[in-house]
């Protein structure tokens, strides 16, 4: 923690012309605040979503919910990605777990559709990803 501080203080003092003791300290009080107010809660769930996403399959699975904008059976599911029948359903726990999908029975049937953080995670990657 002594480097960091130490660089904070070199960083302050090319900002500011001069840092002094009392400068470091707010900003390290600013910063600290900034980490507060984002809560442990909230980064272990986005963890979660990202966890989710970081398989090529559950990844596949989300962009296909959300490019159908409808629901999708799991044999209709199974047809597009290339894995077993317990590791589709292992991939579909873990994005249910996750709020990306939404399952309900449909008779002898599972349905799966997108949840709207899914469709929004999807959007927002659609978009930082340039075509160049």
């Amino acid at each position: 923690m002594a480097e960091a501080t130490e660089r904070l203080r070199r960083y302050l003092d090319d900002e500011l012309g001069e840092c002094r003791s009392e400068d470091v300290v707010a900003r390290l009080d600013e910063l600290g605040t900034l980490e507060a107010a984002i809560g442990t809660a909230q980064v272990d769930a986005e963890l979660d979503v990202l966890s989710a996403l970081s398989n090529e399959t559950r990844y596949t699975l989300v962009r296909v919910l959300v490019a159908a904008r409808e629901e999708l059976c799991v044999c209709e599911l199974n047809a597009v990605v290339d894995v077993s029948e317990s590791g589709l359903s292992h991939g579909l726990s873990k994005l249910v777990e996750a709020g990306l999908v939404d399952g309900r029975k449909d008779g002898r049937w599972k349905k799966y559709r997108a949840t709207n953080r899914a469709v929004a995670l999807v959007t927002v990657l659609e978009g930082s990803v340039s075509d160049e």
